[in-house]
């Protein structure tokens, strides 16, 4: 029975803890909301820190001395001040139609300004494409860059379109489109601006190219970075949080989170030199990253610019052109899902963006095991039955020890209680005389509570790999569940798996406290209240975990014999074998 307590603890306390850090986490994002940027008081370091802010990109001395030439990048420091972020300047507009996506180039700044997924429907309405660049209302979410230079084009430069074409569209027999803006020529250098869009997918080149038809050399810099605002996207609850913000990856630190508030608080820590890596902006189930080439030395920044409004990028350097020269540099811009399989080939780590917390080690070979069903059985739904029995079957052993170790416990229960009373004054003697106890019946107090502890953390990675799976959105089952990443319509899931709860406690021994039999009757009811607001494909492995958990308990009695007889019977057998 303590053994029962433990556990019994532990899985209740891992529920509150998840709980609070939701709860919490939702709480700041209420506030940072209702502070908004009307917020008649500002601090002065975060008025400063804000100023500070407002200039365009500047590499670092690290990068700048990475040149052949140290000297200071031209106009570098005379930067001018970025637009109000909340009401960016807008011009004509430029559409882009593929086979993966829908987009639209503003040419101001030459910025992607809105980039709908088609085939990743919106969570508001299905026949609508899912838009993870948007720059309307309060939703800002775009990619900029620009060059560093005395009057080289940025983020807010009137570019102008090289034909007269404001509609582009994937023609069959086309392998990519090519989309040319044209800045004004400055200072004798002409720079043109190239977005390509590929056939089969969410990678767009950016390219810079520059020509330097004046009379000295230059040695611009060019930045790429994600703007976009801290607002989740529709369809997140305080229930089941996940990750919104920042992150990088370098060889030599790997995969790090840049999260909002630490930018806020100016406790932002990650590499900000390296010749490899990307940055990138994650939300739930998609990803908007800068990839790099490697070996090209980058700078990476990450800053907040207003309130709830955030930048990330990379700066990297064009190279000296001297007159009469022509140089480009490209950046492939990632804008798609986080599919782990296709994400691995573009960059190292990219597939890191699928946040598995600290049991990624866990969830990656269950994902792999879950993909090999749905390739073998077709319906996502059927996999994670599949993965859900795979991972019981796994541990039947460790659960039939941990039933044995327990059925023994409950053998010498009498006499622990005997101990119990005969040492109540002495907790020293009274352990003494239990280890005592433990050692002549070859028992193992632990036994029963370890093999569940190692079960513990595969089947929690299990539910975050069903969680952060993109391959689940919208990825119907059977009958009403048309959807296994939002909740069940009409609540039949939660209610079966509480029923389940409900059984598996009934077929448990009933504990002795009084406090402890209550808490798990109730335990059931609260279960079933908090998969409401799950996804059916979470309570669907809940559900059939439990189930198969019934159904192993039922086996493993049988295997393994009744728990101990009551007193009365034991006497009676004694007797019998005395005669």
């Amino acid at each position: 029975m303590e053994t029962k307590k433990i556990v019994l603890i532990i899985i209740f306390s891992t529920s509150l803890l998840f709980l609070w850090d939701a709860w919490v986490k939702e709480r700041e994002r209420l506030d940072q909301l209702a502070a908004g940027p009307a917020a008649s008081t500002v601090t002065t370091e975060n008025a400063q820190s804000q100023q500070s802010h407002d200039a365009l990109p500047v590499p670092g001395d690290t990068l700048t001395s990475s040149q052949s030439d140290t000297a200071q990048v031209p106009g570098a420091e005379e930067a001018p001040s970025t637009v109000t972020p909340r009401l960016l300047a807008t011009g004509e507009q430029v559409k882009v139609v593929t086979d993966m996506v829908i987009a639209e180039i503003d040419t101001v700044g030459g910025d992607l300004r809105r980039l709908e997924l088609l085939k990743h429907p919106s969570r508001e309405n299905k026949e609508i494409p899912y838009a993870l660049l948007q720059s309307q209302g309060s939703r800002i979410s775009v990619a900029q860059s620009g060059l560093i230079g005395d009057g080289l084009p940025n983020h807010k430069t009137e570019y102008k379109l090289a034909s007269d074409t404001h509609n582009y569209s994937l023609a069959a027999d086309q392998d990519k489109v090519v989309i040319r803006l044209l800045a004004q020529e400055v200072n004798g250098v002409q720079v043109a601006k190239i977005y390509t869009f590929h056939r089969g997918s969410y990678v767009i080149d950016v390219q810079f190219e520059v020509k330097n038809l004046g009379e000295a050399t230059i040695r611009p810099f060019a930045y790429f970075q994600i703007l976009r605002d801290n607002v989740p996207p529709a369809g997140e609850t305080m229930m089941i949080p996940t990750y919104l913000g920042a992150a990088i990856y370098t060889e030599d630190e790997k995969f790090q989170k840049i999260q909002f508030s630490d930018l806020d608080k100016n406790k932002a820590d990650y590499p900000q030199n390296a010749d490899n890596g990307w940055i990138a902006m994650l939300e739930h189930y998609f990803v908007s990253a800068w990839l790099p080439e490697q070996t090209i030395p980058r700078e990476y920044f990450a800053k907040r610019i207003s309130d709830n409004l955030y930048t990330a990028g990379v700066i990297a350097p064009v190279g000296a052109i001297a007159p009469g020269q022509t140089t480009s540099i490209t950046m492939p811009l990632y804008e798609g899902p986080q599919e782990q399989d296709k994400l691995a080939e573009l960059a190292p780590g990219l597939e890191l963006t699928v946040d598995y917390g600290w049991l990624t080690v866990i969830a990656v070979p269950l994902f792999w095991l879950l993909s090999f069903y749905h390739e073998w059985v077709g319906n996502w739904g059927v996999a994670i039955i599949l993965l859900t029995m795979t991972v019981k079957f796994l541990f039947f052993p460790l659960s039939a020890a941990g039933y044995r170790s327990m059925a023994k416990l409950r053998l010498v229960t009498p006499k622990l209680q005997r101990i119990q009373e005969q040492y109540k004054g002495d907790r020293q003697q009274m352990h003494q005389a239990m280890m005592q106890l433990y050692k002549e019946e070859k028992i193992n107090p632990m036994g029963g509570c370890l093999p569940i502890l190692v079960q513990i953390p595969v089947f929690i990675a299990l539910f975050w790999t069903l969680l952060a799976a993109v391959e689940l959105r919208y990825a119907p089952f059977a009958l009403w569940i048309t959807d296994l990443s939002s909740p069940d319509p009409y609540y039949v899931l939660p209610v079966l798996m509480g029923i389940s709860m409900f059984v598996q406690f009934k077929l448990n021994p009933k504990p002795t406290d009084p406090i402890q039999a209550k808490v798990m009757q109730i335990m059931p009811l609260m279960f079933s209240i908090f998969f409401f607001f799950f996804p059916a494909g979470l309570v669907l492995y809940s559900l059939v975990n439990n189930v198969l958990s019934i159904a192993q308990q039922w086996q493993i009695t049988r295997m393994y014999g009744q728990p101990a007889a009551p007193a009365a019977d034991k006497k009676k057998i004694r007797e019998k074998r005395k005669s």
